[in-house]
This record gives structure tokens, C-alpha cells and sequence, in this order.
């Protein structure tokens, strides 16, 4: 291993070890620093949601955590769904607000080699039509929901619409989540389940996903061949 790649992996194991261990984290984060937590919280969720770089960082289990972590008087519930939708609606109105900027700059439109016309407008007509259903699930899967707001900024989508649909969808997923964890998270059974649970909401919908885009692929395949 290189002096230059040994940190590299060291960063690597320290995320696949806090994502898959955020229960324990956040809770030893909470013991040694109290009410910065939140400011822990927004940043993970802001960064997740709104920069397209980062779409790693864990979502679905830490709204989870700190429903359970709320539950055992560790924190604010009311607090943290405050901070964690406003994280949520701003991460993604600035992944939107970069996709719409950059995309026709990276692109250079019809100069480039890179930009296709006709797959831009069948973007473009996909986000007017189904993009509040994509933005609302979107927050469910991991990657995706990091990347469904970029790619409706790039499309062109009404910035009207995306935001409407947009706070729903933030929402439903950090409420949604933090009460789920809140009610069941200090279950007996859940608690000795607890890491198989947080593998398992990071697994499952990205498996849904994989498998919602791959069926997609091929009824446009399909309907290549048709045609």
C-alpha cells in the first residue's frame, strides 16, 4: 500500500464502518457532544441530498436513528425533524440549482459532442410528467435520491413543481422515518436485529432500483425493436 493510498482506504473502512454502525456512532457522537448533533444531522442530510457527489452517505438509516435515539430521551425529536427537513428541502433545491446551471454548460448544447437533443427533450418531458413522482420517491433510494434532483435541474423541470414536490417529499421521508424509528426502534427484537435492519434499508431499495431500471432499459429496448 502507498503512503497516499493508505489514507484513502482508512477514509473508505471509516465510512463503511459508520454507515453500517451509525447507530452506535450517532449515539457516542450524542455522549461526547451533546446538541451539536444537529448540526451533525444537517450537514450529513444537506450534503447527501444536495451535493451529487456524495450519494453514499447514509439517509434512510440515520432518520431511523434518530427516531430510536428521540425515543430513549437522547434528543429533540420535534427538534431534529425541524433541522432534517430543512437539510432535506435545501440539499435538493441546491442539487437542482446546480443541474440546471451546469447542465447546459457542460453539455454546450448542440455544439457537443457529448448532448443529445433528443434524449435531453425525452428528459425534459419525462420530469413534466412523472418528475413529482420521481422526486418523491427518489428520497427512498439511496444514490437515487442524489442524483433525481440533479438530473430534473438538467431536464429543465418546472422549478415551481420540483419544489412543491420536493417539500413532500422531504416530508414523508424524514417524518416518515424518524417517527418509524421513534415507535419501534427500542423494540427488544429490533434492537438485536438493529444492524441487519440498517443493511437492510440500504440493500433493498437499491435493489428496487436496479430492478425498476432494468426493466425500464428494456421496454425501451422493446420499443426500439418494435419500431
Amino acid at each position: 500500500m502507498t503512503p497516499t493510498g493508505a489514507p484513502a482506504m482508512e477514509i473508505v473502512t471509516f465510512l463503511i464502518d459508520f454507515i453500517l454502525h451509525i447507530d452506535k456512532h450517532l449515539k457516542e457522537f450524542v455522549d461526547a457532544y451533546g446538541t451539536l448533533v444537529y448540526a451533525l444531522l444537517f450537514l450529513i442530510v444537506f450534503v447527501e441530498t444536495g451535493l451529487v457527489v456524495m450519494p453514499f452517505l447514509p439517509g434512510d438509516s440515520l432518520l431511523f436513528m434518530v427516531g430510536t435515539l428521540a425515543a430513549a430521551d437522547a434528543m429533540s425529536l420535534p427538534l431534529a425533524i425541524a433541522i432534517l427537513l430543512v437539510a432535506a428541502i435545501t440539499g435538493d433545491q441546491l442539487n437542482y440549482s446546480i443541474g440546471r446551471y451546469f447542465g447546459p454548460k457542460v453539455f454546450q448544447w448542440e455544439d457537443s459532442r457529448f448532448f443529445n437533443r433528443k434524449a435531453f427533450d425525452a428528459a425534459h418531458a419525462f420530469y413534466e410528467k412523472h418528475g413529482g413522482v420521481t422526486i418523491i420517491l427518489a428520497r427512498f433510494m439511496p444514490f437515487i435520491r442524489t442524483f433525481a434532483p440533479f438530473v430534473a435541474g438538467v431536464a429543465e423541470m418546472d422549478r415551481t413543481k420540483f419544489t412543491a414536490y420536493n417539500v413532500v417529499g422531504a416530508v414523508i421521508w424524514v417524518v416518515g422515518l424518524c417517527v418509524a424509528g421513534y415507535l419501534f426502534g427500542n423494540i427488544p427484537f429490533v434492537q438485536q436485529h438493529l444492524s441487519k435492519i440498517i443493511l437492510a434499508m440500504i440493500i433493498v431499495p437499491g435493489l428496487i432500483a436496479l430492478y425498476g431500471g432494468w426493466r425500464a432499459a428494456r421496454a425501451d429496448k422493446q420499443a426500439a425493436s418494435a419500431a
